[in-house]
């Protein structure tokens, strides 16, 4: 799974949740831009209830606590750093999935794919990783600040 989306290939992620690492990636982003932790905070592996979960679940939380403050996520951002699986025929799905999850436009999010050269786990094949960032608008007043808030 990477972006909610399944992706056909001869290796799979070995993890407690659904191990999509690209949506564990967003979920941190949003949550830290938030400044309310991060995944491992709210999901912890120590609980069997996120054993095999769908990693969109801890997505959507992340939006739905941005959504209680008031706020909104204005741009997702994220890099998938692996050898392999290729991404770009599966970039728009993976856009289109992360947008819904999110509840925001697909013009809102951006998902882009490299390799490390074949350098560390990433390009050994051995695993796969991410990074994001994510922007947020939280009104005056949610986060104690008296003034609106983007981060």
């Amino acid at each position: 799974m990477l972006g909610g989306v399944r992706i056909a290939h001869s290796r799979g992620i070995i993890a407690h949740s659904d191990g999509d690492v690209l949506l564990h990636a967003l979920t941190d982003a949003v949550l830290g831009s938030l400044g309310d932790g991060d995944i491992g905070v709210h999901f912890p592996p120590s609980d069997s209830r996120w054993q095999g979960a769908a990693s969109r679940v801890f997505l959507a939380d992340a939006a739905a606590r941005v959504a209680r403050r008031g706020g909104r996520i204005l741009h997702l951002d994220a890099t998938v750093i692996c050898q392999a699986p290729r991404l770009g025929p599966h970039r728009e799905a993976i856009r289109v999935s992360i947008a819904r999850i999110a509840g925001i436009s697909e013009e809102r999010v951006s998902i882009k794919a490299t390799t490390s050269e074949g350098l560390g786990f990433t390009g050994r094949g051995e695993g796969i990783a991410a990074q994001a960032v994510a922007t947020i608008e939280v009104p005056a007043g949610k986060d104690g600040r008296g003034v609106s808030d983007v981060r």
